[in-house]
């Protein structure tokens, strides 16, 4: 592409670089200009203007951007996600449905790589989304690129990009409670919400003495998917009550603690098919936690280790909540 001052004589065909008022009206930028634009313009008083014109294979902008569209997602329905129309060189790709992202990181990286022209932006991976929700905009930054730069990106474009649907269509969460105070609703007001979002329906309350034995026998007669456990004491070791009570139940677990702050007091397995999470305090409030990264993942089922949860470090310390006891700065 060859870009820079050119006669506007000699301009029909080219791109305008930038807008510019003609006599009769203004000539956005990106305009491919006709000859009535030319007369225009030079009836302003532009003699010569800036534009950019295309050589031998090269791509258009909004031609390029829609075919790294297509590449990214060559079955947008299945991957659960919408491609908008192109312009200015710009192609958005939406969710269509609630879920989290899975992005392949390392080939994004290669895409962007190829070209300085060429971008695409995404949100964080496992980032939880709705529908409609923007999860990345392609980008290309000149009017047009060279079709072998655009043939090397596309290449390892396919399925970089995806939704993660949720799994599980109802859950039950089992709080305990110590002597005859009932919990709070704030625990599962905030629950519900998250929920929500996921399309996941919350099942009659349950409500066990803080002990080992009533809450294994409440998990095995959960009726929901997928189970929580919110304690009206914090979880202070893997053999505290609540894990104890899985493992009674017939369940694993498969971690305790995690570097995210608020949340560092979460623990997660199974019983049976059914994932078991064992909620942090903070879970009380509807502000981002630990407990989000993990029951989205789980719920859209991605398996999850303790090197996994160990990762979430990085990046793990959160927006201090109002309703913490004790505060970082002390």
């Amino acid at each position: 592409m060859k870009f820079g001052p050119q006669p506007a004589d000699d301009a029909v065909g080219t791109i305008l670089a930038h807008s510019l008022a003609g006599n009769t009206g203004r000539v956005p930028k990106g305009t491919v200009l006709t000859k009535e634009d030319i007369a225009n313009l030079q009836a302003a008083g532009h003699e010569t203007l800036t534009v950019a014109a295309l050589d031998h294979g090269d791509v258009e902008e909004n031609t390029a951007a829609q075919k790294l569209a297509a590449a990214v997602a060559p079955d947008p329905g299945a991957q659960g996600l919408r491609i908008s129309a192109a312009g200015a060189g710009r192609v958005n790709l939406y969710a269509t449905g609630p879920g989290v992202v899975a992005l392949d990181a390392d080939r994004i990286a290669a895409i962007n790589s190829v070209d300085p022209m060429i971008t695409i932006a995404t949100v964080p991976p496992f980032h939880r989304v709705d529908e409609g929700t923007m999860i990345a905009t392609i980008k290309i930054i000149a009017y047009a690129v060279a079709e072998t730069a655009l043939d090397a990106a596309t290449a390892h474009a396919a399925h970089t990009i995806r939704v993660l649907s949720p799994r599980y269509a109802t859950a039950t969460l089992i709080e305990t409670q110590v002597g005859n105070a009932e919990p709070a609703g704030k625990g599962r007001a905030a629950l519900t919400g998250r929920l929500d979002r996921m399309g996941i329906n919350l099942s009659p309350r349950v409500i066990v003495p803080h002990r080992d034995a009533p809450l294994a026998r409440a998990m095995a007669e959960a009726t929901g998917d997928f189970i929580f456990i919110l304690t009206a004491s914090a979880t202070s070791d893997t053999h505290d009550v609540a894990p104890n009570a899985v493992r009674d139940a017939g369940g694993t677990v498969t971690a305790y603690g995690m570097p995210v702050d608020p949340g560092n007091l979460l623990f997660f397995g199974a019983l049976g098919d059914k994932p078991v999470i064992g909620l942090p305090g903070c879970a009380r409030s509807p502000a981002l936690n630990g407990a989000d990264w993990v029951m989205e993942r789980l719920i859209c089922g991605i398996a999850l280790t303790q090197a996994d949860i160990s990762h979430m470090g990085v990046g793990g310390l959160l927006k201090e909540i109002p309703t913490r006891p004790r505060p970082r700065d002390g």
